[in-house]
């Protein structure tokens, strides 16, 4: 092997303590011995969910000689609510042991900058590999093998038994219920999201009439006891009574027939969709990206594919996928659809003229409408990634935090399902205000109409709650936050923006079909960079900051694909693989920036590898 810089770990310190240690507090001399891969999540992230699953199996495969570690590290002001990790470490099946650090204190220790972030420390206690994003499993199991073989022959390997310590299981009907739909005889189908499930109740909303899935994570379709499903979430009836459902783990849309029990599969191939794949074409050979919820509109059934920011829509007659709102960057853009920018869209609700939508990572509302031959993408409340808060009145500056469904209502308004607030909002296109109709619901999901009231989901308290709809809102002292993040402090002039990424052992970027690097900048506000916005295969850019605007946000999103170097000896373009497996290295990062007379003059990234020049 290659030497490695020798970076002595810092300790993992966080206010919040330990879950899934059994009540122990962990040090890295406990874990000496081991291979420790920190995980920089926080549970709101959608990509930090599915490096979650990305790590399943290497999890299982060395669960003798690697402990991973995750490191709760929040965004919004929820997440840094220590019951709320609780909750999010049963809803994720999380099953190895979480620091909760709320207030960032191992983040800023390890100078992590992104959601999600891998950091490798071998047996000995020293970092040797930094990885943001997804896509990593591949380099980091390579890494794992030769850390094994390394540190075997050394003996400073310590096989064994980890850590972990399963918390005892709490026995309720639904366990984090995602989304319910009002079926036409009066009964509830929920989403039961963590027990991999769907669950039809009774009217009254507490009384289990069956079950549909195994009750185990898997992809399988046939009859309600045997199907499986992995954390599904939306529900939308389709024309033909049948159920469609977004399978979110399995990157699918299932069918479930409630006359027959039956599940079947609409569309996905169970993989992840990466760039660089097909975005339309027949709906079973298409991969997704983590739909979460779904609604009927314009003749089409609507897909929030939370994991690439866009929505896509599925045509019932010819059996087709396609993307149709969302460029797959993160952010707060209206315009045309296809020119649209979304933050993990989460929550659909349709009426005649409008598809309404919480854009759950931007606290935002938006709605899509038709605009000439194709649809328009609009901001109803919502200013971008960092403002959230609870705060009513005009649409302009009220605020919400991670809101995750929407519900159409009689009388033409929305509402919202303020997930992080706790919260029932509701929002007046007539009047342009936002209110608040119910408060101390515990992480409501979703919402349906019945009659006169609203039935909510509440998924951490794991329930359905009837409420009567109020004439008059609910009235509460306003909260605006911003994301506690500390800014990083620039220097004004230009600005040197490095993506480091050195390809993982045994592997190289592939250049014989072009370029395998993306790198695309944007900021907010769109006034801060003077020079240097936009997309480019190079992976480092001078970026010219303009005079007069001293703080702001970098909007930097970048990809690399590394293919298995299959090269022989005489340097052969293919060796004896012609066809190498290649893996595609992606992350976004917001980076609020601070721009002051003595600061720094380059702004590192780390994709994967390790910044030498740090």
């Amino acid at each position: 092997m290659a030497p490695r810089a020798r970076v002595r770990a810092p300790e993992l310190t966080g206010r919040g303590g330990w879950l899934n240690t059994g009540g122990k507090d962990l040090a890295l001399a406990d874990l000496r011995g081991r291979i420790v891969i920190l995980d920089f999540w926080t549970f709101c992230c959608v990509n930090c969910l599915h490096v979650l699953d990305e790590l399943r199996e290497l999890e299982e495969k060395h669960r003798d000689t690697v402990v991973i570690v995750g490191v709760h590290s929040p965004k919004f002001v929820h997440e840094a609510e220590h019951q709320a990790v609780v909750d999010a470490v049963e809803r994720y099946e999380v099953h190895h042991p979480v620091l909760d650090d709320p207030e960032l204190t191992t983040w800023k220790q390890y100078a992590v900058r992104a959601w999600p972030t891998l950091v490798v420390i071998d047996p000995e206690g020293y970092v040797v590999a930094q990885h943001a994003g997804e896509g990593h499993a591949h380099a980091i199991e390579t890494l794992v093998g030769q850390l094994e073989a390394e540190h075997g022959a050394k003996g400073t390997l310590r096989r064994g038994d980890g850590p972990y310590v399963p918390p005892e299981p709490v026995p309720t009907e639904l366990r984090f219920p995602g989304k319910a739909l009002l079926l036409p005889g009066g009964t509830f189908l929920v989403s039961d999201t963590t027990r991999h499930q769907l669950v039809e109740l009774a009217a009254e909303g507490t009384s289990v009439l069956r079950r549909i899935g195994a009750g185990t994570r898997g992809f399988a379709d046939g009859p309600a006891d045997r199907a499986r499903f992995s954390e599904p979430q939306g529900l939308a009836a389709l024309p033909d009574g049948t159920v469609a459902v977004a399978d979110t783990v399995n990157h699918a849309l299932r069918r479930f027939d409630p006359a027959t029990g039956e599940v079947t599969t609409l569309a996905g191939t169970g993989r992840q969709w990466w760039q660089g794949s097909p975005a339309e074409g027949p709906a079973r050979d298409i991969d997704l990206s983590s739909p979460w919820d779904l609604a009927w509109f314009a003749g089409r059934l609507w897909i929030a594919m939370a994991g690439v920011h866009q929505l896509w829509t599925y045509d019932l007659q010819d059996a087709t996928v396609r993307a149709v709102a969302g460029t797959t960057n993160e952010g707060l853009v209206d315009g045309p659809a296809d020119q649209a920018w979304f933050s993990q869209p989460s929550g659909l609700a349709a009426t005649e003229d409008r598809l309404w939508v919480a854009d759950s990572e931007s606290s935002a509302v938006r709605w899509v409408e038709r605009d000439g031959d194709g649809f328009a993408v609009r901001t109803a409340v919502g200013t971008g990634l960092f403002d959230f808060g609870h705060r009513d009145g005009a649409a302009d500056q009220a605020l919400l935090q991670h809101p995750l469904g929407v519900t159409a209502l009689p009388d033409g308004s929305v509402a919202v399902a303020d997930t992080y607030n706790h919260a029932l909002r509701r929002y007046d296109p007539a009047t342009g205000e936002v209110s608040t109709l119910a408060t101390d619901l515990r992480e409501p999901s979703g919402a349906v109409l019945v009659d006169q009231d609203i039935v909510v989901v509440e998924s951490a308290r794991h329930r359905l709650t009837r409420l009567r709809l109020p004439e008059e809102a609910v009235r509460v002292e306003a909260v605006a936050h911003r994301t506690q993040r500390a800014a990083t402090d620039i220097a004004p002039g230009t600005l040197r923006l490095d993506v480091v990424f050195q390809a993982p052992a045994g592997q190289k970027l592939d250049t014989r079909y072009g370029p395998s690097t993306r790198l695309l900048v944007s900021s907010t506000p769109p006034g801060l960079l003077a020079d240097g916005e936009g997309a480019g295969t190079d992976l480092r850019r001078e970026l010219v900051l303009a005079d007069g605007v001293t703080e702001g946000v970098l909007h930097v999103s970048a990809m690399a694909a590394s293919c298995d170097d299959t090269e022989s000896d005489s340097g052969s373009a293919a060796g004896s693989n012609e066809y190498p497996a290649c893996h595609v290295h992606q992350q976004d990062w917001g980076v609020p920036v601070r721009v002051t007379e003595g600061g720094a003059a380059r702004l590192p990234l780390v994709l994967a590898g390790l910044d030498d020049d740090a």
